[in-house]
């Protein structure tokens, strides 16, 4: 029995399984490198996935550039620096993470590939405290709504739109 043929990865574009990370989608079978991918996809198809004669933002080759600043409720030792530095940059569509001395870490990610949250979530991960203050919170809280209305403007098809 032959092994089926890899099949790409509609978010990030790496070569895959077919089994790995699956998703069915109206009617198709997506597979995915990671399950940030397959979270990615199901979000928001319409940013993979175009209609005819209307190719998606990720079929032309498209990417969105973001540079954050997130705020730690306290600085990172270098030994913790690392960690953070490993475990952000583990992710897709991660471009660069700068650690600064004075509680600062600044990541720069395509949105198509990551979001804020997800990002949020791997410092979580790595033990890093986001900032508790509510400058910090609002601040987080704008960039999470700035970023589903620029994916809701860029998708093809029906647009989930600002609330």
């Amino acid at each position: 029995m032959k092994d089926e043929e890899p099949v790409k990865d509609v978010v990030c574009g790496m070569l895959v399984d077919p089994a790995s990370f699956g998703a069915e989608y109206q009617g198709g079978h997506f597979a995915f490198c990671s399950a940030q991918c397959r979270e990615r996809f199901l979000a928001n198809p319409h940013l993979y996935m175009g209609l005819p004669g209307q190719p998606a933002p990720k079929q032309k080759g498209q990417t969105l550039l973001k540079r954050r600043t997130f705020v730690l409720d306290v600085p990172l030792d270098p030994s913790q620096a690392d960690i953070v530095r490993a475990r952000i940059g583990a992710l897709m569509g991660i471009e660069a993470v700068e650690v600064h001395g004075r509680g600062e870490v600044v990541v720069t990610y395509d949105l198509l590939q990551a979001t804020a949250v997800q990002i949020e979530a791997a410092f979580e991960d790595a033990g890093a405290r986001l900032g508790a203050g509510w400058a910090e919170r609002l601040q987080r809280g704008f960039v999470r709504y700035t970023e589903e209305c620029e994916i809701g403007h860029l998708q093809v098809g029906p647009s989930s739109g600002c609330h």
